[in-house]
């Protein structure tokens, strides 16, 4: 039987309940790695939680090989520029960028420490540099897209891999879809989570990911290449 691509490896994987998340830490588990998958049990909102899940992870797996950050606050279509609320702004930026990058830092120091050739890995968003109307997503989108650079120029050096994955058109954590959007996607139809889970996989692995940090990899079924100049009036 041939081995699997993350044997020995043990993995932390935010925002697990569902969707992305969940099929990732399912398809980590399936390739060797021991997981530990969380979602809402540690609220990530918090002021400190960050720290404390990135104790409890080390502490359960005794070492973090494999970081993935997936969670996400959900989102809808009615928190506009101008109708975001204080709170819902604080929430996605907490979550996603603060908690994201306070985790990295504690694992990375914590992979130095124990030279583990470690690996992370933040679930971005084409919206990290396209705005549409949700500010508080666009920017916490585009925040963890230069913390994972930051974070792959500073660790690389240790033998540490950072890098991100891009979805496109994903149905969940509060997206649905305008209608018409499948029309603008070159291969026809939604993403699902199962299209972006063998991705992380390859990058998360030294057989086809071991020259691979600070890239965003598109899984997106070719909506990056609509031209907006094309649409209909």
């Amino acid at each position: 039987m041939a081995s699997r691509l993350l044997e020995g490896d043990s993995a932390l994987v935010t925002g697990a309940a569902q969707g992305i998340g969940q099929a990732i830490a399912r398809a980590l588990a399936e390739e060797g790695a021991e997981v530990l998958a969380v979602d809402r049990e540690f609220d990530l909102s918090k002021p400190g939680m960050a720290e404390k899940l990135s104790r409890h992870a080390i502490q359960t797996l005794e070492t973090v090989s494999i970081f993935v950050h997936a969670a996400s606050p959900p989102r809808k279509e009615d928190q506009t520029a101008l109708a975001v609320t204080e709170a819902q702004w604080r929430e996605m930026l907490e979550v996603q960028l603060n908690s994201g990058f306070l985790m990295a830092q504690a694992l990375g120091r914590h992979m130095k420490e124990k030279k583990i050739r470690g690996r992370m890995l933040f679930v971005t968003s084409l919206h990290a540099d396209s705005p549409r109307n949700l500010p508080h997503y666009s920017a916490a989108k585009a925040g963890q897209t230069m913390v994972m650079k930051e974070l792959a120029r500073a660790l690389g050096p240790h033998g540490i891999r950072v890098n991100a994955l891009v979805p496109g058109a994903f149905p969940g954590a509060g997206f649905k879809g305008a209608p018409g959007l499948v029309d603008k996607i070159a291969l026809g139809r939604l993403g699902k989570p199962g299209d972006i889970a063998p991705m992380a996989v390859a990058i998360l692995s030294e057989k086809y990911g071991a020259y691979m940090t600070g890239s965003s990899v598109l899984v997106d079924g070719g909506i990056a290449l609509y031209n907006w100049l094309d649409a209909n009036p």
